[in-house]
């Protein structure tokens, strides 16, 4: 009986270790329409700081819902849009937006890709020139047999 409740236990205690604090039930209420549009354009623009890729909007994390609310008191206090990103991006980094300020330190990601799609082509165009240059030195051998 020991060891059977002592199994149980133990099965059930990964469970415990990764159980979310409880989440504030209450759904968010706007004011009206406009408020609501102006908060769903900007949950979407924004990352979930814990999840990889889902906007706050699609992000059931806690801390996403504790973001949807702190959004939502931010434009509450009246600060413009910008001013709310700005705001985040102060507290959690560039990463908390999806599409990064465009900075010294966000070149690489801008333009790295194009750089690397650029130096792929020139690579093909250089290594398809020197090979039809290759084959258009090579003389075929007549060796007089007919096959």
């Amino acid at each position: 009986m020991k060891t059977l409740l002592l199994a149980l236990l133990l099965a059930l205690a990964p469970g415990a270790v990764l159980a979310q604090a409880a989440q504030d039930p209450t759904p968010l209420e706007f004011r009206d329409a406009a408020e609501e549009d102006r908060f769903r354009q900007l949950v979407v623009e924004l990352r979930c700081v814990m999840c990889q890729n889902q906007s706050l909007a699609d992000s059931n994390a806690q801390i996403a819902h504790d973001l949807r609310r702190e959004v939502l008191s931010l434009m509450r206090e009246d600060m413009s849009d910008d001013e709310v990103r700005n705001f985040l991006v102060a507290r959690y980094g560039e990463f908390v937006l999806y599409r990064p300020r465009v900075s010294a330190n966000t070149w690489l990601l801008w333009f790295g890709p194009g750089v690397l799609l650029l130096i792929g082509a020139v690579v093909v165009v250089r290594t398809v020139r020197k090979r039809s240059a290759a084959a258009g030195s090579e003389v075929p051998v007549d060796d007089g047999q007919e096959w």
